[in-house]
């Protein structure tokens, strides 16, 4: 009976140690996280920068529009309809 009190008093006692190496672990990985992240970042740039200015042409194009064979047809807008709105408005 001693031996099995003593050996629950001991694992007990080890308990709040296994949960400070717990929270420990959870540090390192969430500063491993962050650090593939900001290198991941630093890897996409180029192409999120490139991505940008794909977006900033978007308004170029009408949506786009599907035939009834299944063909989708993207048209690029003259520029007389850029510069005037729907509304008759111009953009200047």
């Amino acid at each position: 009976m001693k031996k099995l009190v003593i050996m629950t008093a001991l694992g007990l006692m080890a308990s709040p140690a296994l949960a400070q190496e717990e929270s420990q672990g959870r540090d390192l990985m969430a500063e491993a996280l962050r650090l593939f992240m900001q290198g991941f970042m630093a890897e996409m740039e180029p192409a999120l920068e490139d991505l940008e200015g794909f977006l900033d042409n978007l308004n170029a194009y009408h949506p786009p529009e599907v035939l009834p064979n299944g063909d989708i047809i993207i048209r690029r807008k003259t520029p007389l309809e850029r510069e005037i709105g729907e509304e008759g408005d111009i953009d200047l």
